[in-house]
């Protein structure tokens, strides 16, 4: 049996980007996401970082 556990409503998705590929992707709460942030700007200066909130799924009807 797999269980899949869903995102928390405030948790954060950040994504480095060469281009239109992710290389790095985390989810984290806001202040990790916020500090992973931080540390990839410096990392990879000339490549697009994006902090984002987690997309929640869809409810079923």
């Amino acid at each position: 049996m797999t269980t899949t556990q869903l995102p928390h409503p405030t948790e954060r998705r950040v994504r480095v980007w060469f281009g239109e590929h992710v290389i790095a992707d985390h989810i984290s709460d806001p202040a990790s996401a916020a500090d992973y942030e931080s540390a990839m700007r410096r990392r990879f200066v000339s490549l697009r970082v994006t902090n984002d909130p987690v997309a929640q799924p869809a409810a079923d009807s």
